[in-house]
């Protein structure tokens, strides 16, 4: 088992109240509570960080749509002109 840190955190004492009893319902303790959440947290970050950097890596090479170029005259339909 990983060695942990303590850390102290300043929150409102309706809050606390709340938190706790929502610790009871899920048998655990508060600072268990917060420990899963800030891990959920981080673990969201990772995957947002990931997709936008897989995102923005199909920026830098687009996907082929097939088709033929057009010459600038069909472009701008100059045919019909002529």
């Amino acid at each position: 088992m990983a060695a942990k840190a303590n850390i102290t955190v300043a929150i409102d004492p309706v809050l606390l109240k709340k938190a706790r009893a929502v610790a009871a319902r899920r048998g655990q303790s508060v600072s268990a509570l917060l420990a899963d959440e800030l891990r959920e947290l981080v673990d969201e970050d990772a995957r947002y960080r990931s997709a936008r950097k897989r995102a923005l890596s199909l920026f830098l090479s687009p996907l082929p749509l097939g088709g033929v170029p057009l010459r600038r005259d069909d472009l701008h339909e100059r045919h019909r002109i002529r």
